[in-house]
């Protein structure tokens, strides 16, 4: 497939801007090839951003074998990584990610020489450029991390009850959600973010449409404001996508899926 340019996504009826994990990849295998196919059906008109956790790496591999749409532009790293696709490539936007990088400094060493044998936590082995994450043991983890971690000066996220990410002050999947469809010049209210775990929880009160797909973690729930941009979808996963494009009327196929 083509990646759709700049130009060509500020033309789209609408935006999916979603996480992947439970989310994209969540429910069911009829769901998912309904939205995944719909979504192939309407390229002209809708544009595909991933605004995940997973690095770039996993995105090119998933997308690969063929039954995961391509995105046209990626909001990866939990935020850390802005980028279109080139080439079924995942090619990082410099100019979105100078602040990130500033921000972030040299703090990666001093975050791992900190943690360095935190009960509750194993790094992972991944190599980002912008965060630190960790697996975590919710049971034995040991809360003086955050205060660890905001003495950096970085901020830590929990999510899922069972990962730990520490991200450059002020960054997460919902700051840099935005400063992409600004670049784009996409309005917000053709945008649909979408997820299920607390460190989606920026992005969904970002002021676009959004959606807590069905499954969705308590906390993010909890942590959700009642808003008529909110939505609370009952269907699990891509079902849930779904039940919220024809909730807030994004796309007039939709009601015929």
């Amino acid at each position: 497939m083509t990646h759709k340019t700049i130009e060509q996504m500020a033309g789209c009826r609408m935006v999916l801007a979603t996480d992947l994990d439970g989310t994209f990849l969540g429910g069911t295998d009829a769901d998912r090839d309904a939205l995944y196919d719909w979504i192939e059906q309407h390229r002209a008109t809708v544009g595909l951003v991933f605004v995940s956790g997973r690095d770039p790496e996993f995105i090119e591999t998933l997308c690969s074998d063929g039954r995961v749409p391509w995105p046209d532009f990626v909001v990866g790293d939990v935020g850390t990584t802005i980028a279109q696709m080139k080439n079924r490539k995942v090619s990082p936007i410099a100019a979105l990610e100078a602040e990130i990088a500033k921000t972030w400094a040299d703090r990666g060493a001093r975050v791992r020489a900190a943690l360095d044998g935190h009960p509750g936590l194993a790094l992972q082995p991944t190599a980002f450029r912008y965060r630190v994450s960790y697996d975590m043991d919710a049971h034995a983890f040991d809360d003086r991390a955050l205060q660890i971690v905001h003495d950096l000066g970085a901020d830590a996220l929990m999510s899922d009850n069972r990962f730990f990410d520490v991200l450059p002050r002020g960054i997460s999947k919902g700051p840099s959600l935005l400063r992409l469809v600004d670049h784009l010049g996409v309005a917000q209210t053709s945008v649909l973010a979408a997820g299920d775990t607390l460190n989606d929880l920026s992005m969904l009160v970002a002021g676009t449409p959004a959606v807590a797909v069905g499954g969705a973690e308590e906390p993010l729930l909890d942590a959700l404001p009642d808003a008529a941009h909110i939505h609370r979808a009952t269907a699990i996963g891509a079902g849930g996508i779904m039940e919220a494009i024809a909730h807030f009327d994004l796309h007039p196929a939709m009601e015929r899926v």
